[in-house]
């Protein structure tokens, strides 16, 4: 089964082809991704119109690049998949128009995917991980537990109740004066900080909820700074640590709570907690993780960094264990700026049957 995969929900283009064996193990065969942060850079965050048409300007020689590198052409194709949803709806749309059209020219099956069942299903491509396992999605968009017990059966357990994580840092970075993308930055300079300096909460850690919150952190941090201006390069650095360090003890908290919840609910001894999105590649977030998985006789798995962040990959995977399953759409499938995974939320799955080419 051959499948290509186009990605359009926010700041990055992307499109791949990936193929699934006989063994039902999975090949990447090409990945292509232009990101636009250049484009957003000035602006200090994403902005929807912008992305939108780069997305139109650039898509089409992605998709080229993409069947070339692999060395495939549409006649070879089992199916196309798009991410339909959740993002910046313009984008959504570039990507799923431009599959539907190649799915009709081409006579091809349709799978219009929701983009976090593609960070779900993820650690399936890359480490052939079995369900059921536990996920933690932690973006600028999301920050989730949810239990992904199969095929469109997740069960979310947890989630942010204001600020995503990504978000949180990128907003605290861009307080303090750093360059966008400001996750990294924050990171970068939390190793030179003191993170016992400031006495920052630890918001919703003591709770036997498995819910985030960071806009009250992110509000601490503020009034900090606020009373220390201006601010030299030291005071930027152990506000770094100490929001860092801040989010690693809850992650570390929740993550506890998580999979004994995650163990009682499936009865799965040892559990694996998957972590995907941009902030799966900090460090320190991945510490705490291990750490919280280490509680429970646990392991963590962490894709790849340039398949945690927003790629064609695990949209063509999702495409291919949907359509290994016999679940396809219509060309009438929709965009949609929101789209929760959570099985009680969203769409049924496979608004069709059809037979897939081997």
């Amino acid at each position: 089964m051959l499948i290509l995969g186009i990605e359009t929900s926010c700041d990055e283009t992307a499109a791949a082809v990936v193929a699934r064996d006989a063994d039902g193990r999975g090949r990447i065969l090409a990945d292509v991704v232009h990101s636009q942060l250049a484009d957003h850079a000035p602006f200090g965050g994403v902005v929807p119109e912008i992305a939108a048409r780069a997305h139109v300007e650039i898509l089409d020689g992605l998709i080229d690049r993409a069947m070339r590198d692999a060395g495939v052409g549409f006649s070879d194709l089992s199916g196309v998949a798009a991410t339909a949803g959740p993002g910046l709806i313009g984008g959504v749309i570039v990507g799923l128009m431009t599959a539907k059209a190649i799915a009709d020219v081409h006579a091809l099956p349709l799978v219009a995917v929701n983009h976090l069942e593609g960070h779900a299903l993820t650690p399936r491509l890359t480490d052939d991980v079995a369900f059921p396992y536990l996920l933690l999605l932690v973006s600028g968009g999301h920050t989730q537990f949810v239990a992904v017990e199969g095929l469109g059966r997740y069960r979310r357990l947890g989630t942010t109740i204001d600020d995503a994580l990504g978000e949180a840092f990128d907003k605290t970075a861009k307080l303090l004066g750093l360059p966008y993308p400001g996750g990294p930055q924050v990171e970068r300079l939390a190793r030179a900080g003191d993170d016992a300096r400031f006495d920052l909460p630890r918001p919703l850690m003591r709770r036997d909820s498995l819910d985030f919150s960071f806009s009250g952190l992110k509000t601490a941090l503020r009034l900090e700074a606020e009373a220390l201006q201006p601010l030299d390069d030291a005071t930027v650095a152990d506000l770094c640590a100490g929001f860092q360090a801040a989010v690693t003890d809850v992650i570390r908290f929740k993550a506890k709570l998580a999979l004994k919840r995650f163990r009682e609910l499936t009865g799965v001894a040892a559990p694996t907690l998957v972590t995907a999105g941009g902030v799966a590649a900090n460090k320190a977030v991945a510490g705490a993780l291990a750490e919280a998985a280490a509680t429970v006789g646990g392991r963590v798995v962490v894709p790849p960094g340039k398949l945690c962040t927003d790629n064609g990959a695990m949209i063509a995977w999702a495409g291919v264990e949907r359509l290994a399953a016999g679940l396809v759409d219509g060309l009438d499938a929709r965009a949609r700026a929101r789209w929760p995974l959570d099985a009680d939320a969203a769409p049924k799955l496979g608004s069709g049957q059809l037979g897939a080419k081997a």
